[in-house]
């Protein structure tokens, strides 16, 4: 069993002489309220750790138990721990002496953890389970970006300082796929580009089609809404459809409204649709795109919407996200989708 780092912690296998620092945790009320165990004697805490040890002697290893400590006085504050259920399924879970709560280390815990799981052992899926009252720990898987999943009653016995006998439990996952979708809406999030008010339009027309602004849609930094363009296609003096185009990338309350909608969308009307106009309004967007700094645009659509799906080939655009699964916070989940492709028009 390797050690491991995060930003501020070393998390190490545990050692006979972590005894007076796993026992100023594990024997606080506080910190085990909402356990099925504790508070612990010394005898408990010592089998504890001979476990642990054991299991981290073991090959392969099936039960990781960490010890965390400071990397810059080696103090340890706490423990977590990766225990594989089966070829694909993994939990994890952590704990934390009260002194250092609300610190963001139970955060660093959780991400090495997940890390560890899909990026070096490769599960399908990790689970973490909690109390039902533990507001603390469902919200930090929550922040880690894990999904609930099921409130189930009376299913823990509840620790032995509590009233009732048994507690409720809330199960929360994540699948590696969400894991991977995460680092690429952080990988798109990072890419550069300008904004610096709204350009004037130059002409945009390929002598068949052209556009014409219709909008620009300010951006909201608080609400973190992108700004955008808005043009109508038209042909000789007709309107044929629309197209828009968000300058930036993030967006929406989680800063990944774009990962999932794209900064182009369009739509042409059926009477004009199979001439290849989408294709052709995409790429009059261009000098708009490059005059904003911007390198690479996302393109969507429903998994089942085949026609725009042969725009982005046409357009060359790789595709990136095939079958991804729509949060349920996200507006087209709301609206009946639950897949979409991604693609990704490099346009440098």
């Amino acid at each position: 069993m390797k050690t491991l780092e995060t930003e501020r912690l070393i998390l190490r296998k545990f050692a006979p002489d972590d005894l007076p620092a796993v026992q100023s945790y594990t024997s606080c009320p506080d910190t085990v309220t909402y356990m099925v165990w504790g508070p612990n004697t010394e005898d408990d805490t010592r089998a504890f750790i001979n476990m642990a040890i054991r299991n981290a002697e073991q090959e392969p290893c099936r039960d990781y138990q960490y010890a965390a400590v400071f990397k810059d006085t080696g103090t340890l504050i706490g423990a977590c721990n990766l225990h594989i259920n089966d070829e694909q399924t993994a939990e994890i879970g952590w704990i934390l002496h009260p002194n250092h709560w609300n610190k963001g280390y139970g955060f660093e815990m959780g991400k090495r953890l997940l890390e560890l799981g899909f990026d070096e052992l490769s599960f399908h899926r990790i689970i973490a389970v909690c109390d039902a009252e533990n507001i603390g720990s469902y919200r930090l898987m929550e922040k880690l970006g894990m999904r609930r999943e099921g409130l189930f009653f009376d299913v823990r016995p509840a620790n032995k300082k509590a009233e009732r006998e048994y507690s409720d439990e809330l199960l929360y996952a994540m699948l590696k796929s969400d894991w991977e979708t995460a680092k690429e809406i952080a990988y798109y999030n990072a890419l550069p580009f300008a904004f610096n008010g709204f350009i004037d339009v130059p002409s945009l027309t390929n002598g068949d089609i052209y556009l014409v602004c219709t909008n620009k849609k300010p951006g909201d930094p608080e609400k973190n809404w992108i700004p955008g363009y808005e043009f109508a296609v038209c042909k000789n003096s007709e309107q044929i459809g629309h197209i828009g185009l968000r300058i930036g990338y993030g967006g929406g309350q989680k800063n990944d409204n774009l990962y999932y909608g794209g900064q182009i969308g369009y739509g042409i009307n059926e009477a004009h649709r199979g001439k290849g106009y989408a294709v052709e309004a995409c790429k009059l967007l261009l000098p708009i795109a490059k005059a904003h700094k911007m390198t690479k645009l996302l393109i969507t659509n429903n998994y089942t919407n085949i026609a725009s799906r042969r725009v982005c080939e046409k357009l060359s655009a790789k595709h990136v996200g095939k079958m991804v699964r729509l949060p349920d916070w996200n507006d087209m989940y709301k609206e009946g989708q639950r897949f979409i492709n991604i693609f990704e028009w490099h346009i440098e």
